[in-house]
């Protein structure tokens, strides 16, 4: 799930050399380009004005700024394809924009224009007998949930940032959020992708077909790409039946061990029924409780850590549904593996345990500086992670306080850690790249992943080169060769 806004770090205090390096490419772009350009998406589709720029130039960490000579928004695909294609002539670098709300840097640009997406963002067609829901990349996610709904559909994907973010930026970041356990990552809900090629042309992929086995399936050649490969402009994206029934519940426990004994026994009991089975330890629930208005603690004791846990399901009684939550739960008590357990008894009372999990990341700024993983390891192993991880960075750094949080589920945990307190956040962010390489190197050894659901961009470049194998960075940079010969899509991103 997407953290939200951090408060604005400024380039004196990014927290590594090589990111104040981030100096744009050539900015001297033919005043007839710029020309070209104008007449492409007419007055109302691009700027200059430095003030209207400045959106563009940060994302929501504050951790870099980048620069561009115009910010372009498009209002149809065809004025896509003209843009980059003029753009391509020239050699001038194009970085696709959606909501502007990842976490790695990926949205920000190195020169050129900004390509802004936002002013396309029809839903050009709901099929609710197929399933499926066409829209444009600049479609904000939480309307499209809203149009699934008025048609009695759900589009799954949920995460943090739903209220700005894009579906476009979605899709190049093969986003993740709290439903991956049931409905997958962003890849695994679309059918088909209209895309804008480096070089101008359009590819039409918009098929609302589940079987089409007609060679490559280029889609997914341009979903997690984050743009370095072409510029998703529309998807055909998978809607479900919308549940009837929702049991939300959280249960306290002694350990992660007995946390993910619990998920196992949810997953056995409920089987796709269970929606959702999010992790957290104590110092992320006493920040929010802390830090957060309207976010209170459940339980009168304190606990070590604790999983909400989602049961949905299509019935219109209320009796199977919360039978089989009562039934995981109170097991679970009599296994000794949940110490204790609330369930929600009305809406109210699941948006309200839901607040407390979307919180943390809120209320961490609050504990200092903060330097995070997004990480993923095999289900089985997010124990071993925990309590490895927290001994290496506990050694390392005395007072360091982890914070650690996330999907458990699927296995993508969010440790962040919290500056020591006699410690200053100059001092800790300098440590930034230094500590992530050893809970990078700790989750590689448990056959993990650096990046579960944020992408790479510009913050995790190195780390790619350092744990992708030789095949892998071979095949990737041949695909950008071949794809976008002249480099102008997203350079200095992924590779």
């Amino acid at each position: 799930m997407g953290d939200p806004p951090y408060p604005r770090v400024t380039l004196s205090r990014l927290p590594w050399p090589a990111l104040a390096g981030n100096v744009p490419r050539n900015m001297t772009i033919p005043e007839q380009l710029l020309d070209s350009i104008r007449d492409a998406v007419g007055p109302k589709g691009w700027t200059t004005d430095d003030a209207e720029l400045e959106p563009h130039l940060t994302e929501r960490r504050g951790l870099w700024r980048g620069q561009c000579a115009m910010a372009v928004s498009p209002a149809t695909t065809a004025e896509v394809g003209e843009v980059v294609a003029l753009c391509h002539g020239a050699g001038v670098a194009v970085q696709p924009q959606g909501g502007n709300t990842g976490l790695v840097g990926g949205g920000v640009p190195d020169g050129g224009i900004v390509l802004s997406l936002a002013r396309l963002n029809d839903l050009r067609q709901i099929d609710p007998i197929n399933n499926t829901l066409t829209a444009e990349a600049g479609c904000v996610l939480a309307d499209i949930q809203a149009a699934a709904e008025d048609v009695d559909r759900l589009f799954p994907l949920s995460l943090g940032a739903e209220g700005s973010c894009q579906i476009g930026g979605n899709l190049s970041t093969n986003a993740g959020g709290v439903q991956v356990l049931r409905y997958g990552t962003a890849r695994d809900l679309v059918l088909g992708l209209e895309v804008v090629l480096p070089d101008g042309r359009v590819l039409d992929g918009l098929r609302a077909l589940r079987k089409d086995n007609t060679g490559y399936d280029l889609k997914h050649l341009f979903i997690g790409s984050e743009g370095t490969l072409g510029v998703i402009t529309a998807a055909v994206l998978k809607l479900f039946p919308r549940p009837r029934r929702i049991e939300t519940a959280l249960a306290a426990a002694a350990s992660a061990e007995d946390a993910l004994a619990l998920f196992q026994r949810a997953a056995a009991k409920a089987a796709d029924a269970l929606t959702a089975f999010e992790f957290l330890d104590r110092r992320s629930l006493e920040l929010a409780v802390a830090h957060v208005e309207g976010v209170r603690d459940p339980f009168a004791e304190a606990h070590r850590c604790y999983a909400l846990i989602e049961l949905s399901g299509f019935g219109d009684g209320d009796g199977g549904l919360k039978q089989t939550m009562e039934e995981i739960l109170s097991g679970a008590m009599e296994q000794g593996i949940v110490a204790d357990a609330v369930i929600a008894a009305s809406g109210a009372q699941a948006a309200e345990l839901w607040r407390l999990r979307d919180a943390v990341p809120e209320a961490q700024p609050a504990a200092g500086a903060s330097i995070k993983h997004d990480v993923s390891v095999p289900v089985s192993r997010v124990p071993e992670f925990l309590t490895k991880a927290r001994a290496l960075v506990e050694a390392d750094m005395p007072g360091v306080r982890p914070v650690a949080f996330g999907h458990l589920g699927d296995g993508n945990i969010h440790f962040n850690l919290s500056q020591p307190e006699d410690m200053d956040a100059d001092a800790f962010l300098a440590e930034w790249q230094r500590v992530n390489r050893m809970v990078h190197d700790l989750v590689a050894e448990l056959g993990g992943s650096f990046s579960a659901e944020h992408g790479i961009g510009t913050l995790k470049r190195e780390d790619l080169k350092r744990y992708k194998t030789g095949p892998e960075l071979d095949l990737m940079k041949a695909l950008k060769a071949a794809l976008d010969p002249k480099g102008i899509m997203n350079p200095g991103k992924v590779l």
